[in-house]
């Protein structure tokens, strides 16, 4: 029986179209159609004009067939923090309500440059940074958050409503979300891809990255922004997992886990195990005890430093929880203490990069449990805050689930600028676990 059309992949989507199967256009109504049966109860998009997406569509399909991009009717939902010069940014602020894009975000345009379609923005905490979720449902089970501030991105991905999301992650708002979502998220190496054109709340930790429901859809997109790794040659397919060496790490806060993530974490070990590889369980130095207490020492001056024109000519449009971190009134960062904390995390990342280079891969908590019961909240970032202040490639891979039969996934590490190692490694454990315990909602 032939699949759903909104339940490919982008991958398996554009070898439909590129055979002539179906056109870019009727792939983007299947999505429009999913989109009207679903959002009213998921609340994925923040902005999504069917009329213009279908004329993208068009435009797409007009292309001659040798002219085609390499990601020709990729559809993409855009976080609503990151410029699109057709679609307005809002960043779930009054402020912007009504504020004309002239330009698109460098990321979106190199999309849109290789026949990407851009869907809509999706769903985002108030300029990616307040913990309030806004008011996006998690898919699984509405009563549940989706995670944050990617929040739209993982919810519209995880329901079939697009096939990518694009987010953006300071602490944990790409791996967070697609832990409660249950689809793959990748925040590459920190600066690898340009973040020009979207709202950054701290320019030494902020990531673009990506939520898909599969990993070659992640590869093709890494492809386009040039994510290559300098010291091995080009790498195609799945890498061959017997003989390889991976490690279980329970890093400083793990006592903090649930138990949906503690057994994610054992059986994610024993799946490997069975396959072949050996499996070291790890933890770090007493040197990284504190990274999150650093990471959090450089985000509190830097916020305050960002949002100095909101919070000088624009403070009643904020929220009090913003209002707040921008002041430093929640514990702003004395500069000498901001100065110490930036150049101890450095030192950290090289450190944690000889680590890494023992394994093809480390294999890390994505979340404290499945998603809370909430309707408010996004979620304890503390599993995913290390390696976005160690700028260090991360992907969540789900198929495990926890209390409720809800989704919880585990984070696959390498050192930084191995991120094309990393994708093969995902493409390669990522059919392991998701073929033993995939939880997919019902399309």
């Amino acid at each position: 029986m032939a699949k759903a059309l909104h339940t490919l992949c982008a991958s398996e989507a554009q070898e439909c179209i590129l055979r002539g199967d179906f056109t870019v256009e009727a792939y983007a109504q299947a999505l429009l159609d999913r989109v009207a049966a679903r959002d009213s109860e998921v609340h994925a998009w923040a902005t999504l004009d069917p009329i213009h997406v279908l004329e993208q569509a068009r435009r797409l399909d007009r292309i001659p067939k040798g002219q085609r991009g390499p990601l020709h009717g990729f559809v993409i939902g855009v976080k609503d923090v990151i410029n699109t010069k057709d679609f307005p940014t809002k960043h779930n602020s009054p402020l912007h309500q009504d504020d004309p894009t002239l330009m698109d975000a460098t990321s979106v345009a190199i999309l849109r440059a290789n026949g990407a379609l851009i869907m809509g923005k999706t769903r985002t905490t108030e300029y990616a940074v307040v913990a309030v979720t806004p008011g996006t449902k998690n898919p699984h089970d509405p009563s549940r958050s989706p995670g944050g501030s990617s929040s739209g991105s993982a919810a519209a991905v995880a329901d079939y409503q697009v096939p990518i999301g694009l987010g953006t992650q300071t602490i944990g708002s790409i791996m967070r979300p697609s832990s409660f979502n249950g689809v793959y998220g990748f925040k590459p190496t920190w600066n690898s891809i340009s973040s020009e054109g979207q709202k950054v709340t701290s320019p030494t930790l902020d990531t673009f990255g990506f939520m898909t429901r599969e990993p070659r859809d992640l590869r093709k997109l890494s492809d386009v922004f040039g994510l290559k790794d300098d010291d091995e040659a080009p790498r195609r397919g799945e890498m061959i997992i017997p003989g390889q060496k991976f490690a279980i790490l329970r890093p400083p806060m793990w006592k903090n886990a649930g138990p949906g993530t503690v057994a994610a974490m054992e059986r994610a070990g024993q799946i490997l195990r069975d396959a072949g590889a050996m499996v070291d369980e790890i933890t770090l130095p007493s040197d990284f005890d504190n990274v999150l207490e650093l990471q959090t020492d450089v985000l509190r001056h830097e916020i305050q430093v960002v949002f100095h024109r909101e919070s000088t000519c624009a403070r009643d449009t904020m929220s009090r929880e913003l209002v707040a971190a921008a002041a430093g009134i929640q514990g702003g960062t004395l500069r000498r203490t901001f100065l110490r904390s930036f150049d101890a995390l450095a030192a950290l990342r090289g450190q944690m990069d000889g680590i890494a280079s023992g394994y093809a891969a480390i294999i890390a908590p994505s979340s404290v449990d499945v998603a809370p019961v909430t309707d408010t909240w996004t979620g304890d970032p503390q599993f995913n805050g290390m390696w976005t202040g160690l700028h260090t490639p991360a992907i969540n891979v789900p198929g495990f689930a926890g209390q409720g039969d809800m989704p919880v996934g585990v984070t696959l590490v390498s050192g930084r600028y191995r991120d094309e190692h990393l994708l093969q490694v995902a493409a390669s454990v990522g059919p392991l676990f998701t073929h033993l315990a995939i939880l997919n909602l019902v399309a």
